[in-house]
Order: structure tokens, then sequence, then C-alpha cells
């Protein structure tokens, strides 16, 4: 079951970035290409920029959660990425950062 899911993000990451060269999944999204596929609503913006302030991320941390953010998503299924989307991605930052700095 698991398996099936990713397999489905994956081709959906592959459909997304079909015009794109170099370019096969989230993790490689460039700056442009993050704006463009991970639109947030105002809700989420306020979620990650909390996020930013407490846990103390930069501009690059918060890129990789927008990346983060949007694998989640295509494994939801989801059209667009969600609060409980980041949400989930800065719990993975966090831990991250406890465990690894």
């Amino acid at each position: 079951m698991v398996r099936e899911r990713v397999i489905r993000a994956r081709e959906k990451q592959l459909e997304r970035f079909a015009a794109n060269k170099h370019v096969y999944s989230n993790a490689q999204m460039p700056p442009g290409l993050i704006r463009k596929h991970c639109q947030i609503s105002a809700e989420g913006e306020k979620l990650l920029e909390s996020a930013m302030v407490k846990l103390g991320l930069s501009a690059r941390a918060h890129d990789r959660v927008l990346k983060v953010s949007r694998t989640i998503a295509d494994l939801d299924d989801s059209p667009s990425v969600e609060p409980k989307h980041l949400m989930e991605a800065v719990q993975y930052r966090s831990l991250d950062r406890s465990y690894w700095s």
C-alpha cells in the first residue's frame, strides 16, 4: 500500500516537471518552481512564519520545508499544499535539527 502511494507520488512529480530539464522530483526544484508548485494559504504562511521564528530557520530551510510539504501533499494525493502538510514537514525539520545539530 505504501509502495503504491510512493509510485503515484513519483509519477505526479515526473508529470509536474516534464517540461523542466534536469528536474525530476520535488527535492530538485529551484526557487522559481518552489514558488509555482508550493503555493500555500494565508494560514499556511502564518504557520510557516511562526515555525521559522521559533526554530530559527534560514531561508534555505524555508524552501526545504516547502519542498518536503509538496512531497507530503503528493503522498496524500492532494493537489495543493495544505497546513497539515506544512506542519508535518516542520516536525521533520525540527527532528532533523535536534538530532543532527
